[in-house]
């Protein structure tokens, strides 16, 4: 078997293909989303790189893999039967988020991003996540998009936020109040 070429000169006028082999502009809204979603997933590996709690770096792996299938799902040019982002995945966030809220102090205030590498790297996270989010529902406006992939990512933004605060607690780091 021969090996393929990592070039193979269809985008170089501005388009690309979905999974299915349509071709649409680079600047497609699907393109955006799934394109964020690929960022995000790049960017929980280098916050994986700052994590120290081994339990927290598994969970950071299951999200990179949901990301890969989310980004598939996206990146379909035909609806799929089967998002395989199910109601199973949001309450498995949903417990994460129950689990490391418990730990947390109360928050009365507003937090800055910042107090160590993995708190800014989680909120680097979080704000590429909300941007995924606002590019899929963008998408959602032309296109029929399964619910549960916008509450999967919008509490994965959740996620990355108390995620940034617990990780200013293990390094004792008093967190950044606004104002």
């Amino acid at each position: 078997m021969e090996k393929s070429k990592i070039y193979t000169k269809t985008g170089d006028h501005g388009s690309t293909s979905l999974v299915g082999g349509k071709r649409v502009p680079k600047t497609h809204p699907r393109i955006e989303a799934y394109g964020t979603i690929d960022e995000l997933n790049s960017f929980v590996a280098y916050l994986l790189e700052e994590i120290d709690n081994e339990s927290d770096r598994r969970f950071l792996v299951w999200i990179q893999n949901q990301l890969f299938v989310l980004g598939a799902y996206l990146a379909s040019e035909k609806e799929l039967d089967n998002c395989r982002i199910s109601s199973e995945e949001v309450e498995k966030l949903e417990r994460e988020l129950d689990a490391i809220d418990a730990i947390l102090p109360k928050l009365n205030f507003f937090v800055l991003p910042g107090g160590c590498k993995a708190n800014a790297l989680a909120h680097v996270c979080r704000t590429i996540c909300r941007r995924a989010e606002r590019c899929i529902y963008r998408l959602s406006e032309t296109e029929n998009i399964e619910p549960l992939v916008l509450q999967y990512v919008n509490r994965l933004s959740d996620y990355f936020f108390l995620l940034s605060r617990k990780q200013n607690i293990a390094y004792r780091i008093e967190e950044i109040k606004w104002g």
